[in-house]
């Protein structure tokens, strides 16, 4: 029997992106194997383009998506999005295509703001907003308070919570050697170099730490617009522990997490990012906000510890508790493996994928017998 034909949108594979992890993973999963999957790259991640090159992009991409569907015959079209203005945006005209050249849309949302934040209170943009979102056959959030509000916003159009997944089995690989109590504490932050990351207020929490006399260091491995003000930060803080990695993949990066003690994700705002998922499949332990969906996989004092957004004391207190305490970090390691193994594994992501695959492209046929 042939497979029906879904075109996966998002980043370039090998851009520095969550959400090119998830592209990843899903192409050499079961999902793949079920039904025929076709990367179609939308976004500004990976590219090197000019001003120019973007706005002829952003004109030119959605025709070539509706060569794509036609050419492919794709019955499903997989937008890998988020709700914040430039993505909404860019999506709907996504959406509308897919939708008007026959296929149906699978919109999976990896972070930004609630709908009902998104729309502030304007009645307007909030009609507007929900009669878009029923354009897609379904949703997929990723956390179940998530879920609950976009189902909330939407009613009918079906609503699912479908937690990220790792391949478990590199990241089981890597030993843990334990911490020991005389050596300073290894924290581990890799990601984007931004604002909205908490990246100033982990200088200060590491600051306050040493200033009660907790031996810690902190690597940070990424790139992005704050970087050289990050590094003048950490030399203005006095903290001579500090060290800016760069982008690392691959070995690289699975010698930082098999080395590191706690992970550090002191975020603004989060759905549930891969970097997070990845640290704890290797053992890592976490101090993270409460935000997005990180507090449905993050048990406070079992795998990791809470803090809130913009809080560098209580980011402090977490790095002298867990220092003081090598103990309860072995614990909270074995910990976190068996929470990503147990919930968050690529496995069960696809699937749960594959299950409303099969429902849209069962819709998609009966629409098309009725019509005949």
């Amino acid at each position: 029997m042939q497979r029906a034909t879904a075109l996966l949108l998002g980043p370039r594979r090998d851009a520095l992106s969550g959400v090119s992890t998830h592209l990843s993973l899903l192409l050499g999963s079961r999902l793949a194997e079920e039904f025929a999957l076709i990367h179609f790259e939308v976004g500004s991640e990976g590219r090197n383009e000019g001003a120019l090159g973007r706005v002829v992009r952003l004109i030119v991409s959605p025709f070539r998506l509706a060569a794509a569907v036609l050419a492919q015959r794709a019955v499903i079209v997989h937008l890998n999005t988020a709700l914040t203005l430039r993505a909404y945006w860019r999506d709907l005209a996504y959406a509308i295509v897919a939708r008007l050249c026959g296929a149906t849309v699978l919109y999976q949302v990896h972070g930004g703001a609630l709908p009902q934040a998104f729309c502030r209170g304007h009645r307007l943009l909030t009609a507007f907003v929900r009669a878009t979102l029923r354009l897609p056959g379904a949703i997929v959030a990723m956390s179940a308070s998530e879920a609950d509000a976009f189902r909330g916003f939407v009613g009918s159009t079906p609503v699912f919570a479908f937690p990220n997944g790792v391949d478990c089995t590199p990241y089981a690989r890597l030993v843990r050697s334990g911490s020991s109590p005389g050596v300073p504490l290894r924290l581990l932050y890799m990601g984007r170099l931004v604002r909205e990351k908490g990246l100033y207020e982990l200088l200060q929490g590491l600051a306050l730490a040493n200033c009660q006399g907790v031996a810690a260091e902190l690597l940070i491995a990424g790139t992005g617009p704050e970087e050289a003000r990050l590094q003048q930060a950490a030399v203005a803080q006095g903290l001579e522990r500090v060290s800016f990695l760069g982008p690392v993949y691959g070995a690289a990066k699975m010698t930082l997490l098999e080395r590191a003690d706690v992970f550090v994700l002191p975020s603004y705002a989060e759905g549930l990012p891969y970097a997070l998922l990845e640290s704890m499949a290797a053992g890592v332990p976490v101090i993270a906000t409460r935000v997005g969906g990180i507090p449905e996989l993050v048990a406070d004092g079992i795998n990791g510890l809470l803090v809130e957004p913009q809080a560098p004391q209580a980011i402090a207190v977490a790095i002298r508790t867990l220092a003081c305490d090598r103990e309860a970090l072995a614990r909270m390691s074995a910990a976190s493996r068996a929470t990503i193994a147990a919930r968050y594994s690529i496995g069960r992501l696809a699937a749960e994928l594959c299950r409303v695959y099969a429902d849209l492209c069962a819709r998609a046929t009966g629409r098309r017998i009725a019509r005949v």
